[in-house]
């Protein structure tokens, strides 16, 4: 039902978390095999139950400090009982070339036959050659049984990508890697046509520039910094600018240029905010780390440096420093943790934040500095290289005071 008097907002990284987009893993993560993991950018072979089982407590703990814990397959498939979002949603999903005009048509007619939830759980999990009830034509012919009419999205599970509000409004991204840009068909689906979100606003669309969620960070009210590199490019920072700053969304955007490499793909995975003035930091480059100021100017976006990321930071936010938080471990402690994601913190509010628990010195590190930590653990779930924060998109936060 429509309930026009919720009110979806983000303007930091650590206001009180109040509703979350989830999505719990599912067969999709079933289709991965030793034969597509790397092109499904998977590290490894995930136990599916294991997973879940994971993710089903990490969204408890979020429940536990009040927060409202939305999830995709649950808005998708009720999306689709809008007879104009199903032709969408299935329309798009076949306009890929690779099908042929058989192929394409034999698809349509299976997807047709297919109640709401299955179509919701197909558009997830995908279709392979062999779960096509008839087919025909060179293409068909010429498939595996096991190849992908399809394909499925298991990186789903990474809710912060594919979109990010930013305001009142949500930006639905434009994702860099091929396996993952069917994602924010989905997700801009949800927003255009689910009733919880109509009248929602847009500040971004998956047709421009490749901007991705986890490279977007919400430093306070009005500075948004952005990772730059693979996954979001400068032009897609600078569209993202021009955006945020014609709709009077933030008056700041730090581009911030981070390695490419499977461990460092967003700024996110580098560093979180975990307090109003507070982040934690790959140590490697703490000191390395740098920015591009840009700022709006006769309606232009003006940009300045590069300097120091975090006095850059500390500039725009108008504050002195931004406290830093000292994990101070070697070098191989450090690669490691920064391997399993612990620099990947979900801030449920100031100096409250989600971790995976078997980053153990990071997390003492942090207790140490006065954030509690609600350890979770992630010994499946990180297999796709992601941590809290990349499986959670923020929709409500409160301001902070």
């Amino acid at each position: 039902m429509a309930d026009t008097e919720i009110t979806h907002q983000v303007s930091s990284e650590v206001g009180r978390l109040r509703t979350v987009l989830l999505h719990r893993p599912g067969p999709e993560l079933k289709r991965l095999t030793p034969r597509n993991n790397d092109s499904l950018l998977f590290d490894g072979i995930p136990w599916v139950d294991r997973a879940q089982e994971e993710h089903d407590a990490f969204a408890e703990a979020l429940r536990t400090h009040g927060v409202e814990v939305l999830y995709v397959g649950e808005l998708l498939r009720e999306t689709l009982a809008v007879p104009h979002a199903r032709k969408s949603a299935v329309d798009s999903v076949l306009d890929d070339r690779r099908l042929g005009d058989s192929l394409r048509a034999a698809a349509h007619t299976h997807l047709d036959d297919l109640d709401a939830e299955q179509l919701a759980t197909t558009l997830i999990a995908g279709l392979s050659h062999e779960e096509l009830r008839g087919g025909d034509g060179l293409v068909y012919t010429m498939l595996d049984q096991h190849d992908f009419v399809i394909d499925p999205l298991p990186n789903l599970l990474f809710t912060r990508d594919s979109s990010v509000w930013i305001g009142d409004r949500v930006a639905v991204t434009s994702l860099a890697m091929d396996a993952r840009r069917r994602e924010t068909t989905l997700t801009d689906l949800i927003y255009t046509h689910h009733p919880r979100f109509a009248g929602t606003r847009k500040v971004y669309e998956p047709s421009l520039e490749h901007v991705e969620g986890g490279d977007v960070l919400l430093l306070a009210p009005g500075v948004v910094a952005v990772g730059v590199g693979e996954r979001t490019t400068p032009s897609g920072a600078e569209r993202l600018a021009r955006r945020i700053f014609d709709a009077g969304l933030a008056h700041t955007l730090l581009a911030v240029p981070i390695a490419q490499e499977r461990a460092t793909m967003h700024l996110d995975t580098v560093c979180t905010m975990v307090d109003v003035d507070a982040m934690v930091m790959y140590p490697k480059v703490a000191d390395t780390l740098v920015a591009y100021t840009v700022t709006s100017q006769d309606g232009q976006p003006v940009v300045a440096g590069p300097s120091p990321f975090l006095s850059a930071a500390a500039k725009a936010m108008g504050i002195d420093a931004v406290r830093l938080i000292d994990t101070g471990l070697d070098p191989v402690t450090a690669e490691r943790e920064q391997w399993d994601d612990g620099n990947n913190t979900l801030a449920i509010a100031p100096r409250l934040c989600v971790a995976y628990e078997r980053n153990t010195e990071t997390n003492r590190r942090l207790s140490q500095a006065g954030i509690e930590v609600i350890e979770i653990a992630g010994s499946e779930l990180g297999s796709g290289r992601g941590g809290p924060r990349c499986m959670s998109c923020p929709i409500v936060r409160e301001d902070l005071g």
